[in-house]
């Protein structure tokens, strides 16, 4: 019966647009109204990640929750963790509607959202209000008008230490003007200096672009294990339009969904045989076989979002249940073992 509902759900949420659709969502599961199995566990899933410790590698990415709203509900629909946000130090409206697109031929999205969100404040409280059950993160993001973005990251960092699990540097959105400028060497070593010097106990993870050049991804690589960030999440959404179908394929922002799955995956492969930081793989993660190759090509957890789109909450659950049976299949004891077991696959 819950299956039928879901279904029902996500035909109608379908049907309208694409922001609306996911505001319904959202309040749809503070009202109760969605899976809730609970963290789905097994001694082959449980793992640690940054000092974390995780019932199951299966993470929510940022921009589902980007108020930090649904934090509970989140935390009983099956996940190992979750992350919220992006929080920017003042809130902001983000970019004119309509701003988020569903590419349903792709199984793919396309935002310019812009970092729309109620501000650190707002967000920061939210968090510290709610009582956790599994590890929740906050995205860090600096304001369009800023005119000191690296000051931004370090600014949320600050009011957010203390009150969350691990915080993450987003400098790879591509909506807003010139912040992937940050993931220059010199740009990124400066940036991640500053959030490092207020983070206090909390792990600080980086998020990267899937658009990067070979040598990008080295000094990438390079500054990250030289920051000491807990962990690097590979990908954000791609500005590539390659192989799409959907006639909103010219839209512009960045594109999500199935289409970003080898390359994400390609990139987080060559970048774990560049450190020794542990990756976290996103990108068009849409069933158990996708986010084990992740974990397969060097990936110690990983994050999906846009997939719920098309699968509902179910998927989250479905996939981690999915993971354990790879894991039993190619005699893996644990989650560790199967890490880069498969990497030279995607070099």
């Amino acid at each position: 019966m819950n299956a039928l509902i879901e279904a029902i759900g996500l035909s109608v949420l379908r049907h309208i647009d694409p922001e609306a659709a996911h505001g319904l969502a959202i309040r749809a599961l503070r009202a109760g109204l969605a899976p809730a199995p609970g963290p789905v566990t097994s001694p082959r899933l449980r793992t640690t990640l940054a000092g974390m410790d995780l019932p199951n590698p299966v993470g929510l990415a940022a921009g589902f929750d980007k108020n930090a709203t649904a934090i509970a509900p989140l935390s009983s629909a099956g996940f190992g963790f979750i992350e919220v946000g992006a929080a920017t130090p003042l809130p902001q409206p983000g970019n004119d509607k309509p701003r988020l697109f569903r590419l349903t031929e792709d199984r793919a999205a396309i935002n310019r959202f812009g970092f729309n969100n109620d501000g650190m404040e707002a967000i920061c409280a939210r968090i510290k209000a709610t009582k956790r059950t599994i590890p929740v993160g906050l995205n860090l993001g600096a304001n369009k008008t800023s005119s000191d973005r690296a000051a931004d990251f370090a600014r949320v960092m600050e009011a957010a230490a203390g009150h969350v699990d691990f915080a993450t540097v987003n400098v790879s959105s591509p909506n807003t003007e010139k912040l992937r400028d940050l993931q220059g060497k010199a740009a990124l070593a400066g940036l991640l200096e500053g959030v490092m010097a207020v983070r206090g106990d909390t792990p600080v993870m980086l998020k990267i672009a899937p658009d990067l050049t070979e040598a990008e991804i080295a000094d990438v690589a390079e500054v990250a294990t030289d920051a000491g960030v807990a962990a690097i999440i590979a990908t954000n959404t791609t500005l590539s339009r390659e192989g799409l179908h959907s006639y909103l394929k010219r839209e512009a922002g960045g594109l999500s969904g199935a289409p970003l799955f080898e390359k994400s995956t390609r990139v987080l492969a060559r970048l774990s045989t560049l450190t020794d930081v542990p990756i976290i793989g996103v990108g068009g993660v849409g069933d158990a076989d996708q986010a084990y190759a992740k974990i397969c090509a060097g990936a110690s957890a990983v994050q999906l979002y846009t997939a719920l789109v098309f699968g509902g909450l179910s998927l989250v659950a479905q996939i981690a249940r999915g993971i354990d049976a790879h894991l039993i299949r190619d005699g893996f004891d644990t989650l560790r073992d199967a890490v880069g077991s498969r990497r030279a696959d995607w070099l």
